[in-house]
């Protein structure tokens, strides 16, 4: 008897399963998870989020008119399956690889993605935005907005909500609950007043209610209908939402396809309003190895499929999150007026140690950065020290808050920066490129970046010593040099770089990690007979002003490299040499910076030199503005 095909085989895209008997679905979604965790294995990723959501998206998908009607997966972490089945299976051993898949939703990358996101919480104000255009285009088609419950805990989803609350806008608004443990247990009866209330019949019945009571008095109508839903959510749990003007349903086993269809149709068949969705499932689900992890890998390299464990590298070197946070720790022991604030992120900011070390003094407020770093202003307002440690990128959301609750108020939050700079398999909207650029015209704030791990525990020493007003740091992600570490860090001169190498026509002035590269450059200039000085910026704001004179004036070149936008360190000290008139003395003056684009997924290193901010493009910077490129063909080789 010959072999079956699988079934994921025959479905290329959603329009193949929907050709599906339904009854062939279950078979589907165990072949489903087993492609997902073989690619996940060999190219890492995000597995367990997936891993929870694959029923979800098979019933989404056979449900719904995708492309036509628009899903839109909130962060992406959890959109593996979707693109498996959108179209995208035969490049998901690309995933997060240099020019493959993106680790995230991405409209370029196929219909099936009406939205990009790679930072949460961004999906039901999405959603609401196309529901509107939809209306006014007369248009007819379904918007759906899944989104997970770690995402819930940022004010914007709740804003998106009471929005579209007020505007009783046509949206679908899926809760993917998988963590926050906010429902009643989920069962046979919890499913089955889920498909009741979420029928033609209810919802009839419902709106025939509010015509027979539309004739009373204000007061008595609104009294008698809100008595009708608090009867209602007081058996649902959804007070909270039908508060914001949804329509709730659920909570229901995101896991059971025979109770999740008929609910995803009577959803999809209501007329008007906007409902919420409420589907529990468990991360990890249906692999054993991620069942079981404490973070039900979440976010994984590669892996072996049978045991789960993961092929990690030994460190050569601490982790510059690592040597932040031991610093820290070590100087919260010391001052009990330090205290650390997260958005959601302890361990990825190494504060989940701080935690174990100062549980009192250790703050996680959720994805939800305008709040910490407003919350910090307020503990430094009455004299504490407050460490606010959020990626690079992450703090964009916040910048309103840095400005008016933080800096003109000159209190001083200090901010860690972690992953500043290039991320990896993150990508674009993980890339730490901008803040530089927007922390540097900040009036009043201090911006640091460490050469190094051990100039990196003088920074923490420097940001918590700091009482005049905010001072910020950034670093990257990834190991650091392997140099010796302070014993006893102490506060660093506000504005103060180094030296540490004497040349001649050539200078290097380097801000952050960029400087190993710098002195490799200077090596080889030398070998060229162009021995260069090589200086370390340390800060950002305020720049050194006597030392980048300094370098003005002695040199024929002088070079700045950073790891960051093309309007941050470069920019700041070209303004300044402007200003103090010493562009006019001839000076060649290169500003190596991230170009004006966004850059995709790819190493560290490789983007380095892609872009020339590495000892090579160093040093063709170099050779061109002596104007030796053509007479130093080796240089190209």
């Amino acid at each position: 008897m010959p072999l079956q095909t699988p079934l994921l085989d025959r479905v290329r895209v959603p329009a193949d399963l929907r050709q599906l008997p339904e009854e062939d679905l279950p078979q589907l979604a165990e072949e489903l998870r087993r492609e997902l965790v073989d690619a996940v294995s060999r190219t890492g990723g995000h597995l367990g989020a997936g891993l929870g959501v694959v029923e979800l998206t098979i019933a989404l998908h056979y449900v719904f008119d995708t492309p036509h009607d628009r899903l839109i997966w909130d962060v992406g972490h959890q959109a593996y399956p979707h693109k498996i089945l959108t179209g995208r299976r035969d490049r998901m051993r690309t995933i997060r690889q240099p020019g493959g898949l993106s680790g995230f939703t991405k409209r370029s990358e196929s219909d099936y993605d009406p939205f990009g996101a790679g930072h949460s919480s961004t999906s039901i104000s999405a959603g609401l935005g196309m529901a509107v255009a939809r209306d006014l285009d007369g248009r007819q088609d379904n918007v759906i907005a899944v989104i997970g419950d770690g995402a819930m805990s940022a004010g914007l989803a709740y804003e998106a909500m009471n929005n579209a609350g007020s505007m009783d806008a046509r949206l679908i608004v899926i809760l993917n609950d998988n963590d926050m443990s906010i429902a009643p247990p989920v069962g046979a009866l919890s499913t089955h007043l889920a498909r009741l209330l979420s029928g033609k019949t209810y919802l009839s019945i419902r709106d025939a209610g509010k015509q027979l009571t539309g004739h009373l008095p204000g007061p008595l109508d609104r009294t008698i209908t809100r008595a009708i839903e608090h009867a209602r959510t007081f058996l649902t749990g959804g007070t909270l939402f039908d508060e914001l003007g949804f329509y709730y349903v659920g909570p229901i086993d995101g896991h059971d396809l025979p109770s999740l269809l008929p609910i995803l149709r009577n959803v999809k068949a209501a007329e008007k309003g906007p409902i919420f969705l409420h589907v529990v499932t468990r991360k990890g689900h249906g692999y054993l190895p991620a069942e079981v992890a404490a973070d039900k890998l979440h976010g994984v390299v590669k892996f072996d499929v049978a045991t789960g464990a993961q092929q990690k590298p030994k460190p050569s070197a601490p982790a510059y999150t690592r040597v932040f946070s031991d610093a820290l720790i070590d100087a919260a022991a010391r001052d009990d007026r330090i205290v650390a604030i997260t958005a959601a992120m302890p361990s990825g900011t190494g504060l989940d140690r701080f935690a174990e070390a100062h549980p009192r003094r250790f703050f996680d407020v959720g994805i939800a950065e305008q709040h910490a770093v407003t919350f910090a202003a307020g503990l430094a307002a009455e004299g504490y020290r407050p460490f606010c440690a959020i990626y690079s990128s992450f703090l964009q959301r916040a910048y309103d808050q840095i400005i008016h609750d933080v800096a003109i108020q000159g209190l001083p939050v200090r901010f860690a920066l972690d992953r500043a700079g290039f991320v990896g398999a993150d990508g674009a909207t993980h890339n730490g490129a901008y803040d530089l650029a927007f922390l540097s015209c900040v009036p009043g704030m201090v911006l640091m970046a460490p050469a190094d791990e051990a100039e990196l525990a003088l920074m923490v020493a420097t940001a918590a010593a700091h009482d005049t007003g905010p001072i910020a740091l950034r670093f990257p992600r990834g190991e650091g040099l392997g140099v010796a570490m302070p014993e006893h860090p102490s506060p660093l001169a506000i504005g103060r770089g180094r030296i540490l190498r004497e040349g001649g026509t050539v200078a290097i002035l380097s801000l952050g990690t960029r400087l190993a590269e710098a002195l490799k450059a200077a090596d080889e200039l030398a070998a060229l007979g162009f021995p260069a000085t090589v200086a370390d910026a340390r800060f950002a704001k305020p720049i050194d002003t006597d030392l980048v004179e300094r370098l003005a004036r002695e040199h024929e070149v002088l070079v700045t490299v950073e790891e960051g936008s093309p309007n941050g360190f470069g920019a700041t000290v070209l303004q300044h040499l402007a200003a103090c008139g010493l562009l006019d003395n001839g000076l060649k003056i290169r500003t190596l910076a991230f170009p004006d684009d966004y850059l995709e997924h790819d190493q560290p290193a490789a983007m380095h030199a892609r872009i020339g901010i590495d000892a090579r493009g160093i040093v063709g910077a170099v050779v061109a503005a002596l104007g030796l490129d053509r007479a130093a063909p080796a240089l190209r080789a």
